[in-house]
């Protein structure tokens, strides 16, 4: 046990080395601009100019460190208590030895939660690891060692596992850092280019003002292309595992089966009011927990109460959750904060064979399907 703890800590002390990075490197353009660049070389011959930099400046790398922290240091957001087998339900799996016998168990505890994905095989997702129920979206993260709700990606230059808490976060300090660097080139490019040119004397910021533009050109590069990934998976309603392995549901896997039209994807991570979409706050919509689907058709049998499908039924065969308990919640899930879920409308009648959630722009009609 003692080697093992000994090496988790190791582990963790070195996952901080790509965030001390970071910070060190933020710390120095710091330096190089303010003091080297604004103070040192501009100096007094342009006070005007060197007024202007410094308040764009400051202002971009106030928002840019803001998000950094608020990605970092935000706990991820983990599966509530109800999708914990109780103990006796435990007790009953873990004696189980077959894998058929296990997901009898792992159906009539799920029987009343609102679960619309399955693994590749149907079966409901279980982590062993952290022993409970995954609801939809969720992934076990082996870097954290925990389940994660609706987990993009870890990432290691926020020593953070990236997901519903935080993924606001992580797009903004995506933006501001893109900005960020985009206005050190753009403001260092001329001075770059005299003391390339030898048109300034050469002095110890010389050396500053030259790494500074190569410094923020390298990373706007990369920080641009991974910025773009993001945005077009955030109008697509897709995480990053999402993207690479479409998620299973009860008629099948569907890439864009959370897919719910472009402004409401949009809404779904920066939420409703838009003049909070540029602060690093939380207004994401929903708990984490439950999802609005574009495929949603009901069970009349889980939702009666009936024991769990028999393991040997295909997957298109096999229940959803009660929707009569929670299709209201799905659909119009509460809000953190303040913020007002987007208008559905549900409506009823004679059904085709198959059920489909047809999007808009500004609504969902959802078709029930009746069985006698």
């Amino acid at each position: 046990m003692a080697p093992t703890h000994v090496l988790r800590c190791c582990q963790r002390g070195l996952s901080w080395i790509p965030v001390i990075f970071i910070a060190l490197v933020v710390c120095w353009s710091y330096y190089a601009y303010v003091v080297e660049l604004c103070i040192f070389t501009i100096g007094y011959s342009s006070i005007g100019e060197q007024i202007v930099y410094l308040i764009f400046f400051h202002v971009s790398f106030v928002m840019f460190v803001w998000s950094y922290w608020k990605t970092i240091f935000t706990k991820p957001a983990n599966p509530s208590k109800e999708f914990c087998l109780a103990k006796a339900e435990k007790e009953c799996y873990e004696k189980e030895e077959r894998p058929e016998a296990q997901q009898e168990v792992l159906w009539r505890a799920a029987s009343s939660l609102p679960l619309y994905t399955r693994t590749g095989s149907g079966a409901i997702r279980y982590c062993d690891r952290c022993q409970v129920i995954k609801p939809d979206r969720c992934h076990h993260c082996s870097a954290c060692d925990m389940c994660v709700l609706k987990m993009d990606h870890h990432c290691p230059w926020v020593n953070n596992c990236v997901g519903f808490s935080n993924y606001k976060y992580f797009i903004l300090f995506l933006a501001y850092s893109l900005v960020y660097c985009l206005f050190i080139a753009a403001t260092v490019l001329q001075y770059f280019i005299k003391f390339w040119t030898n048109n300034l004397p050469d002095t110890h910021a010389k050396f500053h003002v030259l790494f500074l533009f190569f410094v923020a050109a390298m990373f706007c590069i990369s920080i641009l292309s991974l910025f773009s990934y993001h945005l077009w998976l955030v109008g697509r309603n897709r995480s990053t595992i999402e993207a690479f392995r479409a998620p299973v549901f009860r008629t099948g896997s569907d890439k864009n089966g959370f897919s719910l039209g472009f402004r409401k994807n949009v809404a779904q991570v920066f939420g409703d009011q838009k003049k909070y979409w540029p602060l690093p706050v939380f207004t994401s919509q929903g708990d984490g927990l439950i999802f609005p689907t574009r495929l949603v058709s009901p069970d009349p049998e889980q939702a009666g109460g009936s024991q769990p499908p028999e393991p040997s039924k295909s997957a298109a065969e096999v229940p959803a959750s009660p929707l009569s308990e929670v299709q209201d919640h799905l659909l119009s899930s509460p809000l953190h904060g303040n913020q007002t879920a987007a208008p559905h409308t549900l409506t009823s009648g004679p059904p085709p064979p198959h059920t489909l959630t047809s999007v808009g722009p500004d609504s969902i009609t959802v078709s029930l399907e009746s069985e006698s």
